[in-house]
């Protein structure tokens, strides 16, 4: 898997929140209930998200989180660098250090042709194209079932 599996709930629980249309704070034990992931383990991702600006929180009765602009303007590569930061895009695939134009590993070329096109999939595909997907095709955003979201 290149993307950890906190960035990956990040991603999912970033399109739980953008299908649902700005619909308020939600909180994070109905969101980690409805994607099936731990309250305490989305929390600490959440908190990432939120450091980061793309997430605000808001305590008490009806609290809970709730994205800080629409969906329309965050893209999935905003959600990767928030959680995993950028190695994705800049680290060998084999994992050597120095590896590089100058001192290339066997699939660099290769490697860089793929990152490349990864970094322009990532920065050019936001969370609300990605909801507006998986609601329109009814595609899966959980284990056992679709974008049911209420």
């Amino acid at each position: 898997m290149l993307l950890s599996k906190a960035c990956v709930y990040g991603i999912r629980a970033s399109l739980f929140l953008a299908a649902r249309d700005a619909k308020g704070y939600i909180s994070i034990r109905q969101m980690g209930e409805k994607l099936d992931i731990s309250p305490h383990f989305l929390t600490k991702i959440l908190q990432q998200l939120t450091e980061d600006g793309l997430l605000e929180s808001y305590k008490g009765p009806n609290g809970g989180v709730r994205l800080t602009r629409s969906g329309e303007e965050i893209t999935i590569m905003e959600i990767v660098k928030a959680i995993d930061g950028d190695k994705l895009l800049t680290e060998c695939a084999l994992g050597l250090p120095g590896c590089g134009v100058q001192k290339p590993c066997p699939i660099h070329e290769k490697w860089a042709d793929a990152r490349e096109g990864i970094r322009k999939m990532l920065e050019g595909t936001t969370l609300k194209e990605m909801a507006k997907k998986g609601k329109d095709l009814d595609l899966r955003l959980t284990a056992d079932g679709g974008f049911d979201i209420d």
